[in-house]
């Protein structure tokens, strides 16, 4: 019998993706150096305040003066919601003002497992 080799291989590639676990150490570090110059986990900056964020409506922390793209979405942050936003936020939430990328996904997990872990999640 011969079995299908790109069915096999995408099973190949699910299992390494699961063996590659998200690293919350190193998405601090990732955070502190890609994202600290906008953002911090407790104060608004140039991009709101990130604790707690994992979970959370996008546009609904307090005090921060949101694009009217992000006010109006129905995004909620989770994991598939912030690897989207990371790979490319005008694509998740047309119109909105950040333009920043993560390219490697196993950066964008970490950095999401920070998020996550600092959200009490």
């Amino acid at each position: 019998m011969r079995l299908p080799v790109l069915p096999l291989a995408m099973l190949a590639l699910a299992a390494a993706a699961d063996a590659a676990a998200a690293d919350a150490a190193h998405g601090q570090e990732l955070y502190e150096s890609r994202c600290g110059g906008c953002h911090s986990l407790d104060a608004n900056r140039v991009g709101p305040a990130h604790r707690g964020v994992y979970g959370r409506k996008a546009g609904s922390a307090p005090n921060f003066n949101y694009s009217s793209a992000v006010k109006s979405s129905t995004v909620v942050c989770e994991e598939k919601t912030l690897d989207a936003w990371l790979t490319n936020p005008q694509s998740l939430i047309p119109g909105q003002r950040m333009n920043f990328r993560v390219a490697l996904p196993q950066d964008r997990a970490d950095i999401i497992a920070y998020l996550r872990q600092q959200s009490g999640k």
